[in-house]
């Protein structure tokens, strides 16, 4: 498991290491049954107080993506389709609406966003 933590984001520490373990999951770098490192492991790893992985496990657990065991320490839970899919699709509603509202600034047109987007996608494939 891959942690990095920049200091200059304008997130706090707890989200950043959230983030980064729910991309590692949602793209199958960790995989289903993982056992993550113990909470104070992991502080110690990339040099954070126990109380910030806590809390970043905790909100993990919450959105259910580990579960916490006692004795056992967390587990990465299954990621039913519907769940992966359904925060794929947020992800990219957040990107298009940031999109949305750049283009808005500059008076872009519609038809003119919808043209990038068809080149980017096209270009992408």
């Amino acid at each position: 498991m891959r942690i990095v933590i920049k200091n200059q984001s304008e997130f706090p520490i707890y989200a950043q290491i959230e983030e980064q373990i729910r991309e590692q999951i949602l793209s199958g770098e960790i995989p289903e049954g993982t056992v993550l490192p113990s909470i104070r492991k992991l502080a110690k790893e990339i040099g954070v107080s126990v109380i910030t992985t806590t809390r970043a496990y905790s909100d993990l657990e919450a959105a259910g993506f580990i579960a916490t065991m006692q004795g056992k320490g967390s587990v990465v839970l299954s990621q039913d389709n519907g769940l992966l899919r359904e925060q794929y699709l947020r992800k990219i509603e957040e990107g298009l609406l940031d999109a949305i509202d750049t283009a808005k600034k500059i008076s872009l047109e519609k038809a003119e966003v919808l043209s990038m987007l068809e080149m980017l996608w096209d270009d992408e494939e």
